[in-house]
């Protein structure tokens, strides 16, 4: 007798609904990524992404339906809630402090303190930081400038492999979690997306759950196992990647094809 092998997905929206007052943002919005897969999120301005997004992130909570992660139901109150369940958000800002080196902003709110009384007193053990950091970049496959680099000396593609880094390494483990990007290469050239885009598929290998919203379709097609896409607040598609093209993409963002779902 054969056995069906099941994933459960990392996280899991089941019926999510969002009012802002008489405006309905989100209409029953079904949503899942599965432990190594990268989805897309496509959609018009508009269409809900960035609601839904937040809903994920803790930033948001939704009027009605269910959060799930590893099968099990939580509750999202707030982007530090998010965190403990093993959700990072990787916003268009990047979050990154300036004028603080490559290794230090990897490390933040994480920091290793030194052995002895100077640890007692809040001093950081840098060597240790450097050290630890050349280490998780090396496992993700990272190349970037020496670690005690300032990030304000960085190129836009060295910025957001960066960012994308230090929150992988933050849902990296035994239970791996969700990475959420918003618009990771909307501000890059060709070769710093072509980095992007490799670190993405690298952190997927790697077990990592990945939620990309993007206005580049080129992108999404390259990177994405699967597409999701929501006009006006409802999900018209969610397909594999493999089993769809641009043309249909662009039908069902623009409202022109009609919803799968009907």
């Amino acid at each position: 007798m054969e056995t069906t092998k099941t994933t459960v997905p990392v996280l899991e929206l089941c019926g999510i609904d969002m009012h802002y007052g008489y405006v309905q943002a989100l209409d029953s919005i079904d949503f899942h990524v599965n432990p190594g897969e990268v989805v897309g999120l496509l959609g018009d301005n508009g269409a809900g992404k960035s609601t839904l997004l937040k809903i994920m992130s803790g930033a948001h909570r939704p009027t009605g339906g269910k959060v799930q992660v590893h099968g099990r139901k939580v509750e999202l109150d707030s982007p530090s809630q998010a965190t403990a369940a093993g959700i990072q958000m990787v916003y268009q800002d990047l979050a990154l402090v300036d004028a603080l080196d490559i290794a230090t902003n990897l490390n933040i709110g994480r920091e290793i303190l030194r052995k002895g009384i100077f640890g007692l007193l809040g001093f950081v053990d840098h060597k240790a930081q450097r050290k630890r950091s050349e280490a998780e970049l090396d496992k993700l496959g990272v190349r970037t400038a020496a670690m005690t680099r300032p990030v304000e000396m960085l190129s836009g593609g060295q910025r957001q492999v960066v960012a994308l880094a230090r929150s992988a390494t933050r849902v990296a483990g035994d239970h791996n979690g969700v990475l959420l990007l918003d618009e990771p290469t909307a501000a890059l050239g060709y070769e710093q997306t072509q980095q992007v885009q490799a670190l993405i598929r690298r952190m997927a290998d790697q077990g990592i759950a990945i939620v990309l919203v993007t206005h580049n379709l080129q992108l999404a097609t390259a990177v994405c196992d699967r597409i999701a896409v929501l006009n006006r607040g409802r999900k018209v598609a969610d397909i594999a990647t493999e089993d769809t093209d641009n043309d249909a993409l662009v039908g069902w963002i623009t409202g022109a094809r009609p919803s799968m779902f009907e």
